[in-house]
């Protein structure tokens, strides 16, 4: 909850989510009504919106039940639907319609993987949702057995990442949902930024009927829209996974594959690229080593650039991008003479930020000029991480102060809904110190080439 005058957190409530990735959407309504108890409950809440995982689906009957479980968009279960798909219609078609490189992340795979894996359950299927435009619904007042699906709303910055919206007329693409599906289910009413979704229902545990609900976003435009992106700003965001983005006021259309155009909050465009391995690399090395992630940091720090060649690929869990979701991490160039726990520490490190700097290398390779580069996400606090990723851009680096920026984005969002207007709230960043670049990306490239794959 956050203070409509300064943005000041005023308390807050949390709930943990399951490790698996395919799951029943419940989790994330019970997980909702856990955080609520825990923060001591809405009664004294204006407004409220909802930000959430892009791309992942929520299945519908007519009468408003959850048909079956959803696959998260980290589930690497799609790729070969992904890879049916872009062989169907061609990767260049997908991307020239929708602004995306097809990825096993889009919802529109998630769409033929139910297809393929559970016919009866595609059947049953009546209308298709995005994590915050089912939670947002829920918080209305529908829910199982209540019907209502044609209520369902969302907004662009969830839309885009389906792969089957059109960002240049903000209209579902219709065709290519059912290319995928099967058949036609109805889909969520896409709001303008400013719009409200409803209000909400009545007997919800801890939340009072009637108050203001807005349209709603994915996580990644709720953090821009915190972080006030201006022109020539990027952020890298480093969490569970790695992402890294820019603005852009109009769409863009990457052939080569790898930046898709997302859209923001506020009613322009956010290019985007996405790694699956970020933060969880930190804490595998640092269990491997015995020791925790800010042991592991300080070892990092007592190696030299480049940790004496040493290299790690960081593909622990496969990869989005680039497309590599059956490879598995990988040491290379260990010697009896490299291979300490301080060299080993730094290549982790080096390994991960040198992943995420290549996706800032493909948003510049679309002409999206990089100023500066904002490091938001749980590993930014990092004394390794803050050393190490200047020295590998050749950009000013700004951490801005610690923040939850996505539960941020979403109560501007709130109080938007509440008044028509978005608050000014202010952002304090420190800029890093600049670094020489080192040679860890030259040796990030060379081990990817040496297993056959192309930098990303």
């Amino acid at each position: 909850m956050r203070d409509a005058a300064t943005g000041r957190q005023v308390r807050e409530g949390k709930a943990l989510h399951p490790p698996e990735t395919v799951v029943h959407p419940d989790v994330w309504w019970d997980a909702l009504l856990a955080a609520v108890e825990r923060a001591g409950g809405l009664e004294d809440v204006s407004a409220i919106s909802v930000s959430g995982q892009q791309h992942t689906p929520v299945f519908l009957a007519a009468d408003g039940a959850v048909v079956c479980d959803s696959p998260l968009w980290n589930d690497t279960g799609s790729h070969a639907q992904m890879m049916e798909l872009n062989a169907e219609l061609g990767r260049t078609e997908w991307i020239r319609r929708t602004g995306l490189p097809i990825t096993l992340s889009d919802t529109v795979t998630k769409l033929r993987w139910l297809r393929e894996t559970d016919l009866a359950a595609t059947r049953r299927t009546d209308a298709v949702a995005i994590v915050h435009d089912w939670l947002t619904w829920r918080l209305r007042g529908y829910g199982p057995g209540t019907g209502g699906i044609e209520e369902l709303t969302t907004d662009r910055s969830d839309a885009c990442g389906t792969g089957y919206w059109d960002p240049e007329k903000n209209i579902y693409l219709l065709d290519l949902f059912e290319h995928a599906f099967g058949r036609r289910a109805a889909l969520p009413r896409i709001l303008g930024p400013r719009d409200r979704a409803g209000v909400t229902g009545g007997g919800i545990p801890g939340i009072p009927a009637g108050v203001p609900v807005g349209a709603g976003n994915g996580d990644n435009a709720a953090a821009a829209l915190a972080l006030g992106l201006r022109p020539g700003d990027a952020v890298m965001s480093l969490g569970t996974s790695g992402v890294v983005y820019t603005s852009s006021p109009t769409p863009v259309h990457d052939l080569a594959g790898y930046v898709c155009n997302y859209a923001d909050a506020e009613g322009g465009h956010q290019p985007l690229v996405a790694t699956l391995n970020a933060a969880r690399n930190f804490h595998a090395g640092a269990q491997l080593l015995g020791c925790s992630f800010a042991g592991l940091s300080d070892l990092a720090l007592l190696a030299p650039p480049g940790a004496e060649g040493l290299t790690l690929l960081p593909f622990f869990e496969g990869e989005r991008t680039p497309d590599l979701p059956h490879a598995r991490a990988s040491l290379h160039q260990a010697s009896l003479a490299n291979f300490t726990r301080e060299n080993f520490a730094r290549a982790v490190f080096e390994g991960t930020l040198t992943s995420q700097v290549a996706m800032l290398d493909a948003l510049e390779s679309c002409d999206l000029a990089i100023d500066r580069l904002l490091l938001i996400g749980g590993a930014a606090k990092s004394p390794a991480v803050q050393t190490i990723l200047p020295q590998l851009v050749g950009v000013p680096v700004l951490v801005p102060e610690s923040d939850e920026y996505v539960s941020k984005g979403a109560a501007m969002q709130a109080l938007c809904a509440l008044d028509g207007e978005f608050p000014s709230w202010r952002v304090d960043a420190r800029e890093l110190p600049r670094a020489e670049r080192s040679g860890a990306a030259a040796q990030h490239a060379s081990a990817m080439e040496s297993l056959g794959y192309a930098e990303g």
